[in-house]
């Protein structure tokens, strides 16, 4: 399962050769090689760079190598220099589970010091009769990284029952101890989490003075207040960006999923020739259109999704000689544009009426303006260093994703060189349609049988990755915004407790439950409005910057910011106000007999 191509059976590359017309400006060849041990890379990179400019007249197309390993994380490059790839999910990821872990340790510092007058006396007594304030932080700490480990035990028991579920949404296999280095890393995390939490706590209860404390005069400090402000604050601004985030990654998943691409993927089945059917391909294209279920059929190279060819073999007249432009190039039989649902710009599609097509190309129209071309319908070409005229123009699609923008295409006709067979089906009872096409497939190639794929399910494995990233961010915000609301509750009923005195007070006097309910409400709720201050314009850059790897893209409205910023504050005012309500109902006299 974790092999990088898995494969039903190798053949050589000679075979390869033999069927089909291979030129040194096809880029559809990859090469893996074996450097010798102790081989400097760099100079070997120098030695191939100009190597195909050996081969043909071009100078922009340049070799060089990456180490097989940085495949999988690293596959994203940029005029020939790495950028990027999966791995930048994974640096996503990880930094929001860090923004997590420092929301739940900014619970703790605030929880603790806000209860921190429950310890004062505590820590008058102790360093009244000797202990030191070393003695206390140790004590302190230690008390942090108990719950620290406490917290461990728990998360390792969630991370075991939830790993089935998060490798089905990553489609991944992970397992809780891959090696001895995760349960390394995982008490590392915890010793530095418990360390962190604890530090402000254990440094403030252990700087109180016992002459202070014993007397009653403690007070709370002005910059106690500010600090404890403060990470309430960045915490809510963390959970704002993530809230943002969701918004707007849904909001791009759905516009991918509606974009017009410039097709009709619905209904639409592929799968390979194999054997006899190569030979006998015309016959076989011929007897399939007449099966009842299929609406057209064609065929192509490539599974049109993702694989195709890529050329640079393309001149014009008045093209200049510096450039170099890669189009898309795909082999195609009759009838692939109208089973395809594309519409043509200009000109026609190929048809067995016109004897001459086997000399002409169609193209599409980021080729035609790339060309300089107004009419291009009628002009000559050289393609692959022959002649072909142009047509037809074929409307901008999109085969690949649309993470780039629409490539210069060309389309050739060589049905002996198509071996993705492509079918159009009618709506309704598919199932009977693909049993009798698998018929078909076995009497004219006795032995084998098709694999069916709809392109309707390539066209989402293509996004799999953003859909997965809509899946896990959903988790994450919603993860993220109830550790802070866990906060903001222990906060908001701590304040409670501590004015219990001041609500008593007020109630006898006339107040109103609604006085109190918005009493204790506001403080929090200017927290909450600074942390939404903060938190949008860094929310903007950071969605900007992801929607930026998108050619085709949602714009950024000013609801997305307002929906977020009101989710916050009415998240906060749900945590908060429940906590107030409680307090407002309490009997007066409970809390000024004593």
């Amino acid at each position: 399962s974790n092999v990088t191509d898995p494969f039903d059976y190798i053949v050589s590359y000679d075979v390869y050769l033999d069927n089909f017309n291979v030129h040194w400006d096809n880029h559809n060849v990859h090469n893996f090689v074996m450097l010798k041990p102790g081989a400097n890379v760099a100079a070997f990179d120098a030695k191939i760079k100009d190597f195909i400019s050996t081969k043909i007249d071009v100078t922009a197309v340049t070799l060089s190598t990456q180490p097989h390993i940085d495949n999988y994380l690293y596959g994203k490059f940029t005029n020939g220099v790495q950028d990027g790839g999966r791995i930048e999910y994974v640096r996503l990821f990880s930094l929001i589970a860090l923004f997590i872990l420092l929301i739940a340790s900014i619970n703790f510092m605030n929880l603790s010091t806000a209860r921190a007058t429950r310890r004062m006396k505590e820590v008058g007594v102790k360093k009244a009769i000797g202990a030191g304030r070393r003695s206390l932080i140790l004590q302190y700490l230690g008390e942090s990284l108990l719950l620290s480990f406490m917290a461990l035990g728990v998360a390792l028991v969630a991370v075991y029952l939830l790993l089935p579920f998060f490798n089905k949404i990553t489609g991944k296999e992970l397992s809780l101890f891959a090696d001895l280095r995760m349960t390394g890393i995982f008490l590392l995390l915890t010793i530095v989490t418990g360390l962190l939490a604890g530090s402000y706590p254990a440094l403030y209860l252990s700087g109180f003075r016992p002459v202070t404390i014993l007397k009653g005069q403690f007070t709370s400090s002005i910059r106690e207040l500010w600090v404890r402000k403060g990470l309430v604050v960045f915490q809510f601004s963390i959970s704002i960006i993530l809230i943002l985030a969701v918004i707007v990654v849904f909001l791009q998943l759905r516009f991918v999923q509606s974009k017009n691409m410039g097709y009709d993927r619905e209904n639409v089945v592929y799968f390979f020739k194999e054997g006899k059917l190569q030979d006998d391909s015309r016959q076989f294209m011929q007897r399939l259109r007449e099966i009842p279920g299929v609406v057209n059929a064609s065929s192509a190279t490539g599974n049109l999704t993702t694989h195709w060819g890529t050329t640079t073999g393309v001149e014009w007249p008045g093209k200049p000689k510096e450039l170099n432009v890669e189009f898309g190039c795909q082999a195609i039989d009759f009838g692939l544009i109208e089973t395809m649902g594309m519409q043509m710009a200009k000109g026609r599609a190929y048809n067995p009426a016109f004897p001459t097509d086997s000399s002409a190309v169609i193209i599409n129209e980021v080729a035609a303006a790339e060309m300089g071309f107004t009419d291009p319908v009628g002009k000559q070409v050289e393609f692959w260093e022959e002649k072909v005229t142009i047509i037809g123009v074929v409307k901008d699609f999109h085969f690949k994703t649309i993470h780039k923008a629409v490539t210069p295409w060309i389309f050739y006709f060589r049905p002996d060189q198509t071996g993705a067979v492509v079918a159009r089906l009618a709506p309704g009872d598919q199932q009977a349609t693909l049993l009798r096409i698998e018929a078909l497939f076995r009497e004219m190639n006795p032995g084998s049988v098709p694999d069916f794929r709809f392109m309707d399910d390539d066209f989402q494995t293509v996004y799999v990755s953003e859909l997965r990233v809509g899946v896990l961010s959903r988790y994450f915000a919603g993860l993220a915004v109830i550790i802070s609301c866990l906060g903001l509750f222990g906060l908001a009923a701590f304040t409670a407790e501590r004015r219990m005195k001041e609500i008593s007070v007020r109630k006898i006097l006339g107040g109103s439950a609604a006085h109190i309910v918005l009493l204790l409400s506001a403080d929090f709720t200017r927290l909450v409005g600074v942390a939404v201050c903060v938190a949008l314009p860094l929310g903007y850059l950071i969605t900007r910057k992801w929607l930026d790897g998108f050619a085709y893209r949602i714009e950024l409205q000013w609801w997305y910011f307002a929906l977020a910023g009101v989710l916050a504050l009415v998240t906060a005012w749900l945590t908060v106000g429940s906590q107030a309500v409680k307090a407002s109902r309490v009997n007066p006299v409970q809390h000024l007999k004593d």
